[in-house]
């Protein structure tokens, strides 16, 4: 039956009905003899069409193929509300063919309109108007525009009821609404865009692994957190302080109080068993995982004590000798030959606004977080200073603002060409609307969208696995090494401390590479006359053929040639004589200075190809002197 709160369509006679139908017979030239029986004979039997609405389920569901034809104009011409539980049961896949003409055409034209405008494709916009929309204003009999939220969740609790009772689940159904609500916001239908897929747990149940005397003060505590720190912080400690709640439940099931905690039976018992925790896959936990862990216990525990709670512990229990001592990589940044073909990688990747959102975190050192979260209106243009970008707040809560270069600025283009337009959404931090400069489907692109994006990509390229991050230490590390100063560093990578952007200096300290060159040539000095013979490591590809094809590095000497296998690296001797100041070359010279040349600019193209750039260097470098020396021979 329809709710209370809906009212039936109004009676109509029923040969107006059947000429109507008969109507709509001949627009769309579907039907036959058959099914205007079965029409007649329904007309008939329910004079006014709605009562039939009334029936069980089942009863409405056995209508065959000749009457359903007659249902299916009902409904899209507004004389029939068949119930949620039919439309949610009931495919309907002939809906198309019977909307020229019908009351629901417009509304349907105009929700297509807006679902493209977002950049839906023409079969997803086709399929959410045909399964949320027009059942939505069939049920309702309203416009499009006076659609709420309370129709939506009637629709919801349908899908709901006909799994419960069937067994059928709804996921088609859930995704269409996700986007049905998502044009709706953006038609300004609904007040609030559709809520995000993953909703953290409430506190409570994310502490559900710990013993009840001492849950409700790991909640108080987090609730205390959530006053100060971001809901993804709040819900990393909840996760950190659970491992240690549960542990606490299995070893000790009659501890009542956080003041009863024991150094030795405890909080030592904790610190053991961390060592031998796994992960879900079943791998050990990272030192890293440990640290966090152990830091979580030990910020818990001092903060109640700092605050005075009644059960804290009478004394402090965790040290910082306690907390594992992490390793301290260098920033992991991408080789010079690795950044190029990666670039190379997203400039053609069908995915435009994904792979363009990498090459400007790529172009101005972005964390992800900052990236996703620039605004439409972030270039700034200041006279006589140029363009910048303006970096929102990010991890250390600082804005900042990054000069841009001519083009990085045509990228910034394209991206506003390629976003999706439409109202502005909430800002995640503030709740205020924002129009966010990455925007997909009317929402904000998704981490994992670009993280998706540049695993793609660096497959493409032929890369290993690659973070997002690792851009921006490739930012870093490409302006340590032209030259930039700590301080400049620290302001365009928005960093609070020395202490962090002095991680990038130790990458290419200019200090270390001057003592070692010096420390190299004295050797050189030293080192007294070469070996007339050594071993050399067995080099493999170079059976037959030409010698500037195999997989080594490759120098042309005066009376021959040398091959080093990749892992002996480069030889400090390579082409050294020509290089001297005391080289000299006539004209009975130019015949191997020619061939020298010829031999040079093809193993320089051949380390291009190879991605060893250094190695290409140091023969565009000899291929200058010998440029200078044939000049030379030419006119001595």
């Amino acid at each position: 039956m329809l709710p209370a709160t809906v009212s039936a369509p109004a009676a109509e006679p029923p040969a107006s009905v059947l000429a109507a139908y008969a109507a709509h017979r001949a627009r769309s030239g579907r039907g036959n003899i058959p099914c205007y029986r079965a029409a007649r004979q329904f007309v008939h039997r329910w004079p006014h069409v709605q009562d039939w609405a009334g029936l069980p389920l089942a009863r409405r569901l056995a209508a065959d193929h000749n009457l359903r034809p007659f249902i299916t104009f009902l409904m899209v011409s507004r004389r029939l509300r068949p119930g949620w539980d039919y439309l949610v049961s009931r495919k309907l896949s002939s809906l198309w063919r019977d909307l020229d003409g019908s009351a629901l055409q417009p509304d349907l034209d105009m929700f297509m309109t807006a679902a493209r405008e977002l950049g839906f494709s023409q079969r997803v916009a086709s399929a959410v108007a045909s399964q949320i929309i027009a059942r939505l204003l069939i049920q309702t009999g309203c416009g499009l525009d006076e659609l709420t939220e309370r129709d939506l969740t009637d629709l919801v609790d349908a899908c709901r009821a006909r799994q419960a009772a069937t067994g059928r689940g709804w996921k088609h159904y859930r995704s269409a609404l996700h986007t049905a609500r998502q044009v709706l916001f953006h038609l300004q239908v609904l007040d609030s865009p559709a809520p995000p897929a993953q909703v953290m747990l409430p506190l409570e149940t994310r502490m559900a692994g710990v013993a009840e005397p001492l849950r409700g003060s790991f909640v108080a505590y987090l609730r205390r957190k959530s006053a100060t720190c971001r809901p993804k912080t709040v819900s990393a400690i909840a996760t950190r302080l659970a491992h240690f709640g549960r542990f606490l439940a299995e070893t000790d099931p009659g501890l009542e109080s956080l003041a009863a905690l024991d150094r030795r039976t405890h909080i030592e018992a904790y610190l053991a068993a961390t060592t031998a925790a796994m992960t879900a896959a079943g791998e050990p936990i990272t030192v890293a995982d440990r640290a966090r862990r152990v830091s979580a216990v030990a910020c818990f525990l001092a903060e109640i004590t700092e605050w005075g709670w009644p059960d804290a512990p009478p004394r402090k229990l965790v040290f910082r000798s306690d907390i594992p001592r992490l390793p301290e990589p260098l920033p992991r940044y991408l080789p010079v030959d690795a950044d190029r073909r990666l670039g190379q990688a997203l400039a053609v990747s069908p995915y435009r606004l994904a792979a363009d959102a990498l090459l400007l975190q790529r172009a101005c050192g972005l964390r992800i977080g900052e990236l996703l979260d620039l605004e439409l209106d972030c270039v700034h243009e200041v006279p006589g200073q140029g363009s910048w970008l303006k970096v929102p707040l990010g991890k250390l809560e600082t804005e900042r603002m990054v000069p841009l270069d001519e083009e990085t600025l045509v990228l910034l283009d394209r991206i506003a060409a390629t976003r999706s337009a439409g109202r502005p959404i909430p800002h995640p931090r503030t709740g205020r609307p924002a129009q966010f400069l990455f925007t997909h489907h009317g929402k904000r692109l998704s981490q994992k969208a670009v993280r998706d994006e540049l695993d793609r990509a660096a497959a493409a390229a032929g890369l290993g696995h690659i973070t997002p991050h690792q851009l921006r230490h490739t930012y870093a590390t490409a302006l340590i090494n032209a030259g930039v100063s700590l301080q400049a560093l620290m302001a365009l990578l928005g960093h609070v401390s020395a202490a962090m952007s002095l991680r990038y200096a130790r990458l290419f300290d200019a200090t270390v590479r001057t003592e070692y060159e010096r420390a190299l040539d004295l050797a050189k000095i030293r080192i007294g006359p070469l070996p007339a013979s050594r071993p050399s490591l067995p080099i493999a590809g170079i059976t037959g053929g030409d010698w500037k094809d195999a997989p080594v590095i490759k120098a042309r000497l005066a009376g021959g040639h040398c091959l080093r296998a990749p892992a002996q690296g480069a030889c400090p001797y390579a082409n050294i004589c020509e290089h001297c100041p005391s080289f000299r070359a006539g004209a009975t010279d130019l015949p191997v200075l020619a061939v020298q040349r010829l031999d040079a600019e093809a193993l320089a193209a051949d380390a291009e190809k190879r991605g060893w750039i250094s190695e290409a260097d140091r023969h565009r470098k000899l291929l200058a002197r010998l440029d200078a020396l044939i000049a030379q021979a030419q006119t001595g």
